[in-house]
């Protein structure tokens, strides 16, 4: 801890400095699994705090650093037969983005938003004081700084509460054939008992598969375990339609032990390492180039290399909370008008305002059926190749969104102008009035932190040799092999070991 100490006393110094001078600044972390374009400006460096300080397995806690990620953390916690409640599915993503951005995940049903799951924040205020916050210590900030993207003060530490854990995730897949049979499915799935973990996946309109997880210690004898990490493993996405195409309604059955069902999308990314081979057309995507170039298709290599190569300005990655009742219309738009498949859905515990999480309503004439649950649609693909479309493209969707009464996560493209934006989120007067008792209305707003001006981003132009594939494409993996993250998951000791 007295290491700690002294990291948080140097930016708490440097944070001082910047406000006796009134100067803006933006945290650096190291790395980032956000798409939005990079800002150059004052930085705050904070990515050497990126440690487990302690794992307490009388309380079920664990002390944990903002720039720990998820890998690092369950790696921390689950020798101690502990696990947090809430473990986003990317091993890259850091605790601290969990809390000041928008985290929910396959658990988020049972147990809300990855800030749920935290009791306690260390918090450099803006004027350099550091600070304890809690919901029942500083409570408005606290409630105010979830999701605020770091606008409110730097967190410098998270007790994360922990929950026991079990050896296996006992898996079932529940073929649909229907958007509505899928929308119907998930609701159907939170509200049994013994569930831990549900989500979706709808390949087409007429293919899709909801997946439930129960935790438990036991499989029957002679039951191979399914992995997911190793090079020869294949894709969860993949492997699931597959265990689905018969397409005959039997809920196939599987035990996948407990961290690699955690991180069973990360090779793949979901499906979007999918579109890298549509990018190198000449790389068939086929199990064996899957295998032989697996270092590069991690997530954290995948975003490492799409910053790199510039293809995040018009690649569609967009995560949608929308309301049960109009997530069909909403999926039938984004056929349509993107043809983005597959999409996923996710069940998240429904937050009302005043929050910069995205929470839900419903279009005047609706009728909400009783429950506090939202649907999260991810909308994950290439967009238009021409910058003004792309931008249209996602304005079209930001108001079909609205129209639905949905809201989209920040952490991707945002072009909402601030008259639009502001309302969304309960108006502004709550949010600059804690920005003024914590004297931080010097820095960047959450809207100057996320919005992408749609005037520049349309006539912008990237590096002629980013412009021509595959070279752009080859100078983002260059940039990934040389930030060496293919080490990471190499050595990640997660990775399930089978026995004999």
């Amino acid at each position: 801890m007295e290491r700690h100490a002294q990291t948080v006393a140097k930016v708490a110094s440097r944070i001082r400095t910047f406000f006796d001078a009134r100067e803006p600044y933006r945290i650096f972390h190291g790395s980032t699994n956000s798409t939005r374009p990079r800002l150059n400006t004052k930085q705050i460096d904070i990515s050497s705090l990126k440690n487990v300080l302690q794992v307490d397995t009388q309380r079920k806690i664990a002390l944990v650093e903002p720039n720990v990620p998820m890998d690092r953390l369950v790696e921390a916690t689950l020798p101690h037969g502990l696990i947090p409640p809430v473990v986003m599915e990317f091993p890259g993503i850091t605790a601290g983005g969990g809390f000041a951005g928008t985290a929910g995940e396959s658990s988020s049903f049972r147990h809300g938003f990855f800030d749920d799951t935290v009791n306690r924040v260390e918090m450099v205020l803006a004027d350099g004081e550091v600070v304890n916050v809690s919901r029942q210590e500083r409570g408005d900030l606290f409630r105010g700084a979830v999701g605020a993207v770091g606008t409110l003060g730097v967190t410098t530490l998270l007790e994360l509460q922990l929950m026991d854990a079990k050896k296996f995730v006992k898996t079932k897949y529940r073929r649909t054939r229907s958007v509505g049979e899928a929308v119907e499915a998930v609701r159907e799935e939170v509200r049994k008992e013994g569930n831990n973990y549900v989500d979706g996946i709808l390949f087409s309109k007429d293919h899709g598969i909801v997946i439930s997880g129960e935790l438990t210690d036991t499989k029957p004898e002679g039951v191979r375990e399914q992995t997911f990490s190793g090079a020869w493993d294949p894709w969860f996405y993949l492997h699931a339609k597959e265990r689905t195409a018969s397409g005959n309604g039997d809920v196939v059955e599987e035990y996948i032990p407990l961290a690699e069902y955690l991180f069973r999308y990360d090779r793949g990314g979901f499906w979007v390492g999918a579109a890298a081979f549509e990018y190198f057309k000449f790389v068939p995507f086929t199990r064996f180039f899957r295998w032989f170039l697996d270092d590069f298709l991690h997530t954290r290599m995948m975003y490492r290399a799409l910053h790199g190569s510039g293809e995040s300005a018009r690649f569609v990655v967009q995560d949608i909370a929308m309301p049960f009742e109009t997530t069909e219309k909403f999926v039938d738009y984004t056929a349509d008008q993107l043809d983005i498949w597959p999409l996923w859905l996710c069940p998240l515990k429904r937050r009302g305002s005043p929050t910069f999480h995205p929470f839900t309503t419903l279009p005047e004439g609706v009728e909400r059926k009783k429950e506090d649950m939202m649907l999260n649609v991810g909308v994950w693909g290439w967009g238009p190749s021409s910058p003004a479309k792309f931008v249209q493209k996602n304005r079209e969707l930001e108001n079909k969104v609205r129209e639905l009464g949905g809201m989209k996560w920040l952490y991707a493209h945002t072009y909402y102008p601030q008259e639009e934006f502001w309302p969304m989120y309960g108006g502004r007067q709550w949010y600059d009035a804690l920005r003024e008792k914590y004297k931080a209305d010097h820095l960047p707003s959450v809207w100057d932190k996320v919005h992408v001006d749609p005037e520049a981003a349309g006539n912008k132009k990237r590096h002629w040799l980013k412009r021509i594939p595959p070279l752009g494409g080859f100078y983002g993996i260059y940039k990934s092999i040389q930030s060496k993250d293919y080490m990471l998951h190499r050595n990640a000791t997660w990775k399930w070991k089978r026995e004999g």
